[in-house]
């Protein structure tokens, strides 16, 4: 498999030589569900942004699909969608219309998005509200959209921050069963969650980072062995703050 996602040397330095994150490398190959686990302040966040495009960086690089995002951004914005934690949608748009702007950004072909459009708003529930406009929708609805058109243009990357939060269970079911379909097709997608029982029976990788530090990358099972995700990650934190 290759590589999809390729982070290498990464920092972000802030005003005081503070480092968000600190020569962070690691790989998200196609095909794979990739988790990036920390504490609130890790810089979990810090790194998906830089990722993405949306937040420019001192050292390193990073490459999605071979293409450098600082070199070639708008080549690495075609391949990526992108799920913050608390979507900023345009309000006074409908459903469908934003839908609609989300293919046409990326040349989504009319019979495809119709299909693609309808499969995932059945999967959350959401056909019925796709004429209303968006400032009507809940958050969890707004999350659901954002969601929708994160996946009918078929990413090679799929970044997501936190997207399980503030999702019923019957949407993280879906949720989920659309990850592991678009991972068939071989995309990959890279996360971050606080919620570690999701991360460990979803993820095939996980990411551990403390501090603006990488402080363990591999498969699942090579990071949590015989225990849970959970006891793992405390353990591997705790040993790195006594450093």
């Amino acid at each position: 498999m290759s590589n999809v996602l390729e982070i290498k040397n990464f920092s972000k330095i802030y005003s005081e030589n503070k480092r968000a994150v600190d020569h962070l490398s690691l790989t998200v190959r196609e095909g794979e569900i990739h988790a990036f686990i920390g504490h609130n302040g890790a810089g979990k966040t810090t790194t998906i942004r830089a990722v993405v495009g949306i937040m420019d960086f001192e050292e390193g690089d990073i490459l999605i699909d071979g293409h450098s995002v600082k070199k070639e951004p708008v080549t690495c914005k075609s391949l990526t969608a992108y799920i913050p934690d608390n979507p900023d949608l345009y309000d006074y748009v409908t459903g469908i219309q934003y839908l609609n702007y989300m293919c046409d950004m990326f040349s989504v072909p009319a019979k495809e998005r119709a299909d693609r459009i309808r499969t995932y708003a059945d999967c959350f529930k959401l056909t019925d509200c796709l004429g209303d406009l968006v400032s009507s929708y809940s958050h969890g609805m707004k999350q659901k959209l954002a969601l929708i058109g994160a996946f009918v243009h078929r990413p090679k990357l799929l970044v997501l921050d936190e997207p399980f939060v503030g999702l019923d269970p019957e949407a993280s079911f879906y949720l989920k069963k659309i990850m592991h379909e678009l991972c068939e097709a071989k995309t990959a997608i890279f996360f971050s969650t606080h919620v570690l029982e999701v991360a460990e029976k979803l993820c095939d990788r996980v990411s551990i980072i403390n501090h603006g530090k990488l402080i363990t990358s591999g498969t699942m099972d090579e990071i949590k062995g015989s225990h849970s995700l959970e006891d793992r990650f405390m353990e591997v934190i705790e040993n790195d703050e006594q450093i």
